[in-house]
């Protein structure tokens, strides 16, 4: 599956976390990204990389730690912090397990049982339609958050540009009762 896709999933899934801050929110977005990380073996060759992408981020210890880092720099509700991370990290494998096409098997519990391969033989393409339907779905999630709670994901990196863009997201049907027609202009 696309980083972008793994950001705004950790993006909307904070949201839907009651009283989380801004950093959480951000931590949230590393959480369901961080697992990437062992695809860095890139730099060094094209064997490091396919040696090891989806085994040293991608596997439930990993996740532990990944969630246990966040936890620590957390500064509300830490149990429900760390839950929410952990369940972010395992969401990344979920995504990974449909979207990252066929061949890539997904090393839950590496190192402790590195024969335990989890591959899904029906897993879509990198490229596919479904892994662009998803962006596009988590996408429209993240500008109803933007007009509803006015914010986006750049809240806490980027607060002027998180200002900026709010300017273009409608807040006009925010106010609509449910059966109220839309607003038309007049000539």
């Amino acid at each position: 599956m696309h980083i972008p896709t793994h950001i705004l999933s950790g993006w909307c899934v904070g949201n839907l976390v009651p009283r989380m801050t801004a950093r959480e929110r951000l931590f949230c977005m590393i959480a369901a990204t961080a697992a990437d990380l062992d695809g860095v073996g890139i730099v060094i060759s094209q064997d490091a990389y396919w040696d090891y992408h989806h085994k040293l981020g991608h596997n439930v210890f990993a996740a532990l730690l990944f969630a246990g880092v966040l936890t620590i720099f957390s500064t509300t509700r830490k149990p429900l912090a760390f839950v929410s991370y952990l369940a972010l990290a395992h969401l990344h494998l979920v995504l990974d397990y449909f979207g990252s096409g066929q061949g890539w098997a997904i090393d839950y519990l590496w190192p402790v049982a590195p024969d335990f391969h989890v591959t899904n033989p029906h897993a879509w393409g990198f490229a596919s339609w479904q892994n662009y339907a998803a962006f596009g779905v988590l996408l429209a999630w993240t500008v109803f958050i933007a007009a509803r709670y006015r914010r986006t994901p750049i809240e806490l990196l980027a607060p002027r540009l998180d200002r900026v863009a709010l300017a273009f997201v409608p807040t006009w049907w925010m106010s609509l009762k449910p059966d109220a027609p839309l607003p038309i202009k007049s000539e």
